[in-house]
């Protein structure tokens, strides 16, 4: 990694809509965490829940559809054109960017139905090169 380039922190939190169950989310979510690590990022994991519920018996709970992803500000585009291909192999999915630029924080929603091909790529845009003047 050049030592001028910072890493994105970007949390994705995903929806298989209103019919997938607890059971079904984890499982998708696994499954997507398995396919974003053959892109180019530096790293991706389930988010972590950091408060468990009293007299939970889980040690590591997971915070269901969302996943930690670390990356290169010059990853973020194949990163957010793979997660629109992502929800648009079945109906219903979508997908929600956090991340944290300087004092800004910056939510991205995307669905099919609801965002073009244009708009969600004008936003990538300008997300890049807030990133790139950050770093």
């Amino acid at each position: 990694m050049n030592a001028k380039s910072k890493s994105v922190h970007l949390i994705l939190n995903i929806s298989a809509g209103a019919d997938a169950d607890a059971s079904e989310l984890d499982l998708l979510t696994r499954h997507l965490r398995s396919e974003i690590q053959e892109l180019d990022v530096e790293s991706v994991d389930l988010l972590r829940d950091k408060t468990a519920p009293a007299g939970a018996k889980a040690v590591d709970p997971v915070t269901l559809g969302a996943l930690a992803v670390v990356v290169l500000p010059a990853v973020v585009p194949k990163l957010v054109e793979f997660m629109q291909s992502w929800t648009m192999r079945k109906e219903n999915r979508t997908v929600k960017i956090k991340t944290q630029i300087g004092d800004q924080s910056l939510e991205i929603e995307y669905s099919p139905k609801l965002m073009s091909q244009t708009e969600l790529m004008t936003v990538v845009d300008t997300l890049t090169r807030k990133l790139q003047v950050r770093n």
